[in-house]
């Protein structure tokens, strides 16, 4: 089992999946909390949860996915990425605002790994 595992995690697609899936649950988690204990704003909700995801994301993708040092010049454009593509799924998630906010978060948080991975790969991480 854990040679099948290690062999997995030699994909950089797998890692990504891996750290992305991670970064998805704190953003969701943070976000249920947010509408739960907070406020039903699906706005803040996403904005919270977006940014604790963002620093675990940014520092998982940096060193595990994509292998490489964590700078300002990688992280300023990981950050360009990360919140055009919540700026993105944010006014998609006001176009089905008829829709339940909690299912309105999980359109938003499914969105943003396709998006990411293909502009990080070709932009944020390019060797």
């Amino acid at each position: 089992m854990m040679v099948t595992l290690e062999r997995l995690l030699e994909y950089r697609i797998v890692r990504f999946a891996l750290s992305g899936g991670i970064a998805t649950a704190i953003h969701i988690v943070v976000a249920f909390l947010y509408l739960h204990f907070i406020q039903d704003s699906v706005f803040f909700a996403n904005v919270i949860g977006f940014c604790l995801a963002f620093i675990f994301s940014y520092l998982s993708q940096t060193l595990l996915v994509f292998k490489q040092n964590v700078n300002w010049s990688n992280a300023t454009r990981f950050f360009v990425v990360q919140f055009g593509s919540l700026m993105l799924a944010q006014g998609l998630s006001e176009l089905i605002s008829d829709l339940n906010s909690y299912i309105r978060v999980i359109v938003v948080v499914l969105i943003l790994p396709v998006i990411t991975y293909i502009i990080h790969k070709l932009w944020t991480f390019s060797e």
